[in-house]
């Protein structure tokens, strides 16, 4: 019978069949342990010399690393493995041998690990925190579908910016200019309008010269937009979906976490509600910590994300922000003027924002007040401006950073392992 690593366990006592490479391997003169992995998991298979034919045990001393074969042998229950099981070896056929398999079970640098990001995926640490990633996406769409959402594709080339922002890569399209998106959200709004309830989940692109463990040029976003909703309905919803997907990952991928040592108990604290604090209360919370420089009207850096959130031990919004240092498009607070209707989730454990979101301005002429101080092209925007023209209501959205959350799940310490190929500002290879 045919099978993979993630089924074994179905298949106790009997005999299976399954493609792998070799991971890696240990001998004695009597015994090889084959280090196996199919892409579904790893698995030890077991080879003794006594019980097999003299081909099967020397092709189990000469194999080399990252060869790939077809083994078959009897699933027994092994309590001591991560997978319940191992395979006793019968037979193996090698399909192709592979020759100086550049990464060794040695110590290698970054820039060297980095270079060889195609073969390094393979390592059990990377195959743990990809599958992590697999399973925040998968529980992204159920969540999402359980609450009544529709999936809206935006584009990735636009004509203009969604924040008025410097950081674009510029392109031609054809004679006129365009841009990579920097987000969805502005189409995201017209989705909403004609289904309610919309989510995107796509790449966005920041041209951003920045080397920090939290920043990637070319990143994942989940955008939901949501007509009928303000600002605290929204938080709701945010507060819901994180928890939905630290669940997700805590009963789907026990194997991987505990390869990558996480800490589940971080995870476990993960449930909705989450605390709030307003951006004026975190202003006297970072000068009490001894962030004597901060003044109100300042944007948070990293430092001041990872000390507001050090006094909780779960993520935390912190909202209402002042109008100068957010988007255009965001809503006034009713009850002041100087701040808005919006909030950052921050991530404990020094991992930062990984939600922004705000209630939308849903006035015709404060918007058009706003596209006069940002200096936004009427042309460009006009699309934009009549949603507020035709049937405008309240609305709300955020965007999740796809890779800052599996960094802070998977508790890794560099963003650069979160994403399968990562595109930093000094790496476009391989």
């Amino acid at each position: 019978m045919k099978t993979t690593v993630q089924l074994l366990k179905n298949h106790i006592d009997e005999e299976v069949k399954i493609g792998a490479w070799l991971a890696n391997k240990r001998s004695s003169g009597k015994i090889a342990f084959l280090q196996l992995r199919d892409g579904t998991g790893f698995v030890q298979g077991v080879v003794v010399k006594s019980e097999v034919e003299e081909s099967v045990w020397n092709d189990a001393k000469s194999v080399t690393q990252e060869s790939s074969l077809y083994v078959t042998g009897t699933v027994q229950k092994d309590d001591r493995s991560p997978t319940g099981v191992e395979l006793v070896v019968s037979k193996i056929e090698v399909i192709h041998e592979a020759v100086d398999y550049p990464i060794t079970p040695k110590e290698h640098g970054t820039e060297f690990l980095m270079d060889n990001r195609h073969l390094w995926l393979r390592s059990k640490k990377q195959h743990a925190i990809m599958r992590i990633r697999n399973e925040i996406i998968r529980a992204t769409y159920e969540f999402f579908n359980k609450e009544g959402f529709s999936k809206i594709d935006p584009p990735i080339l636009t004509g203009s910016s969604a924040e008025g922002t410097t950081t674009l890569f510029h392109t031609r399209y054809f004679d006129e200019d365009a841009y990579l998106s920097q987000s969805g959200q502005l189409y995201m709004e017209a989705a909403a309008m004609a289904f309610g309830r919309v989510f995107s989940f796509g790449p966005t692109f920041r041209a951003e010269k920045s080397k920090t463990r939290r920043h990637l040029i070319e990143f994942w976003m989940i955008e939901p937009e949501m007509a009928f909703v303000e600002h605290d309905e929204s938080l709701e919803i945010q507060e819901q979906y994180v928890s939905y997907l630290a669940k997700s990952v805590l009963e789907n991928c026990k194997i991987e976490l505990n390869t990558l040592g996480r800490d589940l108990s971080m995870l476990e604290k993960i449930q909705a509600p989450f605390p709030r604090i307003s951006y004026d209360d975190a202003i006297k919370l970072l000068k009490e910590k001894g962030f004597d420089d901060i003044e109100w009207g300042e944007d948070f850096g990293a430092p001041h994300e990872t000390a507001i959130a050090e006094s909780f031990d779960m993520p935390v919004f912190i909202t209402n922000y002042p109008k100068d240092i957010k988007a255009f498009y965001m809503k006034p607070d009713p009850e002041r003027e100087d701040v808005v209707l919006c909030a950052d989730l921050i991530a404990p454990e020094g991992y930062g924002e990984i939600i922004g979101g705000s209630q939308r301005i849903d006035d015709l002429e404060l918007m058009k007040k706003r596209y006069e101080e940002h200096d936004l092209s009427p042309e460009a925007y006009e699309w934009y401006l009549q949603l507020r023209k035709y049937g405008s209501v309240p609305h709300s959205g955020f965007g999740l950073g796809l890779e800052r959350t599996v960094a802070w799940l998977s508790g890794i310490e560099h963003i650069r392992e979160a994403i399968p190929f990562p595109r930093l500002l000094n790496r476009l290879y391989p």
